[in-house]
């Protein structure tokens, strides 16, 4: 597997990246000098007889800026919203703190500090640091020098609706030193006016050159009207120069809707540019499955087998149910839940031609195409708790899925699949992902495609920890199959 080339990231997100770890650093520090037991100490001392407890904040400073990342907190729309800035820190510093819970088990042997007072100290420390250094000083540095040492130079691949709304509004509006250069299309004539003097500046084939000869540092995919084919073969195209990349279309619409995006001005955009897929991320991808997945057997044990037997007391036939799906590239592999339905011979042709009739549809009315009538009264808890799905684990250990990655298909599926839905099977199916935390049976097919495509594209340890996380209260609420 080629490791990709990195991509160049925005100065400003550096500087609030290192000034987070600062201050989180300085504020467990603070935290726990204050809680210390033995007054007497002087600060000197006290940093010294504490320097295995503050690698051990170090390491937590830095997971907390993934914890802001999640959060948003590096997003320029909030950045320069005073209101939505002070609230998305308090909610980072709560999912944060949920973190030191756990770090004040370790804390409390040391006797060094009262942990049950950490959470409470620290956070009185970390909220107005992070108000003073984020939301008035570097924010009011940004502004000062957006169209200076912040300033990016942006193209506009596409003459889609967002990306000529987008260039209008910056030229009466430019609160995030963005400056568009003009766009490029390969329908359109070179220095053709598309919107308020931004003309045409050549052809998808010439990027490479433009990107050098323009300095530019970002392309912004605009495009609505080609269809997801050539939607996908021009990002296709962009990903490959060494630039930030970002989409707006309405073909994507959903991942803006369901999972929440950076905005220029009002418009949501879509980071798409390279991430993680290398060689290096796939073992340890592959260690994490196996290690987590075998835990989890382990752990789950007595609830498999209080399962397995409600489901045999439930209806006549086995305990399992196993089928033939479509794993990574497009080759198959029996793949196991718990059975949720009455047996039937055959197979179930009424929902097979539902289930093409909705793959062909157009209507963004997503629902989950099911036989009613076949499941069971267990069926119906396990499917809404998506308990029947624990039996994927054993696919994990087996090789065939990892824990999170995109919707397995049947056969049939992939048979009447077009050929930018088979970019799916690109990597291996997982038992959870972004279709099943944020879609699920309320989301249209190819939406669906579209957030697992952003999974593909997007796929990090990081993000693979995220939707793990969401994938519990998505249990607990119910939010499972119908």
């Amino acid at each position: 597997m080629k490791i990709l080339n990195m991509k160049r990231t925005a100065k400003y997100k550096f500087i609030f990246g290192i000034a987070d770890v600062f201050i989180i650093f300085i504020s467990f520090f603070c935290s726990i000098y204050v809680l210390r037991q033995n007054e007497n100490l002087s600060i000197f001392e006290f940093f010294v007889q504490s320097e295995q407890l503050l690698l051990l904040f170090l390491l937590l400073s830095v997971v907390f800026t993934f914890i802001f990342q999640f959060n948003g907190l590096y997003r320029i729309n909030i950045i320069l919203n005073r209101a939505s800035h002070l609230i998305t820190i308090i909610k980072a510093l709560y999912y944060g703190a949920l973190n030191i819970v756990l770090v004040s088990f370790l804390i409390k042997s040391t006797d060094i500090i009262d942990s049950r007072l950490i959470i409470f100290t620290f956070i009185l420390f970390a909220l107005p640091l992070l108000y003073l250094v984020r939301v008035e000083l570097l924010r009011y540095f940004y502004i000062k020098l957006k169209n200076n040492r912040f300033r990016r130079n942006v193209i506009i691949v596409g003459d889609g609706q967002p990306g000529k709304l987008l260039a209008t509004k910056l030229l009466f509006e430019n609160p995030i030193g963005i400056e568009i250069l003009g766009f490029v299309d390969d329908d359109l004539p070179i220095g053709e006016e598309v919107v308020s003097g931004k003309k045409v500046i050549g052809r998808i084939s010439q990027l490479t050159d433009l990107i050098s000869y323009l300095k530019i540092d970002e392309i912004l995919i605009a495009v609505d009207d080609k269809g997801y084919e050539r939607l996908l073969e021009i990002l296709d195209d962009c990903k490959k120069l060494n630039v930030k990349v970002r989409l707006t279309s309405e073909l994507f619409s959903v991942v803006a809707r369901r999972i929440g995006t950076e905005k220029y001005i009002d418009i949501p955009v879509i980071d798409v540019s390279p991430h993680y897929y290398n060689k290096i991320n796939l073992v340890f991808k592959r260690v994490f499955d196996f290690t987590v997945a075998s835990i989890l057997i382990l752990m789950l044990s007595p609830l498999l087998i209080i399962i397995a037997i409600l489901v045999k007391l439930s209806s006549p036939g086995p305990i399992l149910f196993k089928n033939y799906v479509i794993g990574k590239g497009g080759k198959k592999f029996i793949f196991y839940k718990f059975r949720s339905m009455y047996t039937t011979n055959g197979e179930d042709e009424e929902r097979k031609k539902m289930m093409i009739e909705f793959m062909k549809e157009d209507s963004n009315n997503g629902r989950k195409i099911i036989n009613y009538k076949r499941v069971t009264w267990i069926g119906k808890i396990l499917r809404k708790t998506s308990l029947d799905e624990l039996p994927q684990l054993f696919n994990v250990i087996k090789g065939d899925m990892s824990l999170v990655g995109p919707r397995p298909c049947l056969p049939y599926e992939y048979e009447n699949y077009d050929e930018w839905h088979k970019r799916r099977v690109s990597v291996l199916p997982g038992c959870t992902g972004v279709w099943q935390v944020w879609g699920r049976s309320s989301v249209s097919f190819k939406d669906s495609i579209v957030l697992d495509l952003y999974y593909i594209n997007n796929m990090s340890p990081w993000f693979d920890l995220q939707l793990i996380f969401q994938t519990i209260p998505t249990m607990f609420l119910l939010r499972g199959g119908k």
